[in-house]
């Protein structure tokens, strides 16, 4: 059986190392246009993030703030289904389960879902969590900084970079051949309604068409299958 301390270790490790990519998600937001507390307050309440870089993605392309928060929230809502995973092994009740729902990411899920006990669930979640939590936070602020010290974004090529990073975040996750297709499908239609739609609608219709076919193949698929 795993102990706690290698289930601690283990998640401070994931901790660590997710929660120091934070800075480019504050040198990125600077490059958009916010500001190092907008950034900031986007990193203590959206806290996810794909959705964050979602929302800075639409900004720096000259889309509202409406669409930004749009798209954020629709690619966001996976967590819901993390939250109905994780309920019945983390056993919380009450303001625990409120303030714990905050806590719910890629890859707390991923440190939660594998343990043997309700205990080192809990060890998992929020080592993990609280982590990078802290770190994304603390990093966010760095790298904010550090954007808004260099001046004009496109004069270093960041103008691009929020695609990027969001394509960096994007590909580890893409474990199965099902993953991909839903990936190429989603952004052969983003790109497709590029000419026709304002900026900002293509990330919205291509996160539906995502999180859609996800949903069916997770409802249509034999139990077993990638």
């Amino acid at each position: 059986m795993t102990s706690d301390r290698s289930v601690v270790a283990d998640s401070l490790g994931v901790g660590v190392a997710t929660g120091a990519y934070g800075v480019s998600f504050g040198a990125l937001a600077a490059a958009a246009g916010l500001d190092v507390w907008q950034a900031c307050v986007l990193s203590m309440t959206a806290y996810t993030g794909a959705s964050q870089f979602a929302f800075i993605g639409v900004i720096a392309s000259g889309g509202n703030p409406l669409t930004g928060a749009f798209t954020a929230v629709l690619l966001g809502s996976r967590n819901m289904f993390y939250g109905l995973s994780l309920a019945p092994l983390l056993r919380l009740k009450g303001p625990a389960r409120l303030a714990s729902a905050h806590l719910v990411s890629d890859e707390t899920t991923a440190m939660t879902i594998a343990r043997e006990t309700t205990r080192q669930a809990r060890l998992g979640f929020y080592w993990t969590g609280g982590t990078i939590f802290v770190l994304w936070n603390a990093t966010t602020f760095l790298g904010a900084l550090a954007g808004t010290a260099i001046g004009d974004p496109r004069d270093f090529g960041l103008d691009a970079a929020v695609g990027a990073a969001f394509l960096g975040l994007l590909w580890p996750r893409l474990t199965s051949w099902g993953a991909r297709f839903t990936a190429l499908l989603a952004a052969a239609v983003a790109l497709g309604l590029v000419p026709f739609t304002a900026a900002g609608i293509p990330i919205i219709v291509g996160g539906a068409v995502a999180v859609l076919v996800g949903i069916l193949r997770h409802v249509t698929l034999p139990e077993g299958l990638p």
